[in-house]
């Protein structure tokens, strides 16, 4: 871990946080017969889907499946799916690192829309409390007050959260 960076969350706080959001999941969806969508948004998103993936079938027994999400976060026009589905009556959870604006995560729900699911939720390791669009994540990591000016980045190695720290 760099020590110059100003970190937030550590590996295991980190890995912790998604083991509780995970949890809280688990109780919502008590019962679900029909495999939960983890829809991650391309790179960070997938991998975190990934891990609740892995604890939502070690804690519940439920079943997921995973889709990427691909879009351009700075400028989102076309969004794309790595896997076409039918999404009618499926809970669909749709999985990003950072919730900055909300701008990214309201333009990734677009396809989900169009295949009248169940129901959609947002999951998030970290949100910041300003945003510029109407999005409110269902499942939050930590949610922190930051300043327009300072941005939050989550790294990743492999299939690991290895921290999240504020520049």
């Amino acid at each position: 871990m760099n020590t110059e960076r100003k970190y937030i969350l550590d590996e295991n706080t980190a890995a912790k946080k998604l083991e509780r959001m995970a949890y809280e999941i688990a109780e919502e969806l008590v019962g679900e017969k029909t495999p939960v969508i983890l829809a991650g948004i391309r790179d960070n998103g997938v991998v975190m889907a990934r891990i609740l993936a892995g604890q939502l079938k070690t804690i519940a027994g439920l079943n997921t499946e995973i889709i990427e999400v691909s879009l351009d976060k700075r400028h989102p026009g076309e969004i794309h799916l790595d896997s076409v589905m039918d999404f009618t009556d499926r809970i669909i959870i749709l999985v990003d690192d950072v919730t900055n604006s909300g701008k990214t995560l309201l333009y990734a729900l677009k396809p989900f829309l169009e295949g009248y699911p169940k129901m959609i939720q947002i999951l998030t390791l970290v949100e910041r409390t300003h945003k510029a669009f109407p999005v409110k994540a269902d499942y939050v990591g930590i949610s922190m007050a930051t300043t327009l000016q300072e941005h939050i980045y989550v790294e990743v190695d492999g299939d690991r959260i290895t921290g999240a720290y504020m520049e």
